[in-house]
């Protein structure tokens, strides 16, 4: 069975730090792309950066210098190390990747990650 599975979040003063990890498994040929996502509470789900399978990065504005997304394709791992965190960065983050299983790809989700910043 392939899941993808984050980890990492938690509760943070404003101005420290966490790193999220996304990791799969099961039968999985490659990952490609891998997204983070974050939603807030009353607010859409808003992508906040990206990894190709090149290893090409891109972040949303918010979080430009504060947040960098990587990999590790041994471990079929992503990361995002999320620096100088603000309360304005509270939600629930979620990755999502495109898996190369058996030929195909297919987008998976994780089941979400909460990150509080407390002011």
């Amino acid at each position: 069975q392939v899941q993808l599975v984050e980890s990492g979040g938690g509760l943070v003063q404003a101005g420290g730090s966490l790193r999220l990890s996304c990791a799969a498994s099961g039968s999985i040929y490659s990952i490609n792309a891998v997204d983070w996502y974050r939603q807030a509470p009353g607010k859409q789900r808003e992508l906040v950066a990206r990894i190709t399978s090149g290893g090409s990065t891109n972040y949303a504005d918010s979080v430009k210098g504060r947040f960098t997304i990587s990999r590790d394709n041994a471990k079929n791992t992503a990361y995002l190390q999320m620096n100088s965190l603000k309360p304005e960065d509270t939600a629930v983050y979620y990755c999502n990747a495109d898996l190369l299983i058996e030929r195909r790809t297919y987008s998976y989700w994780g089941q979400g990650t909460p990150v509080t910043v407390s002011s």
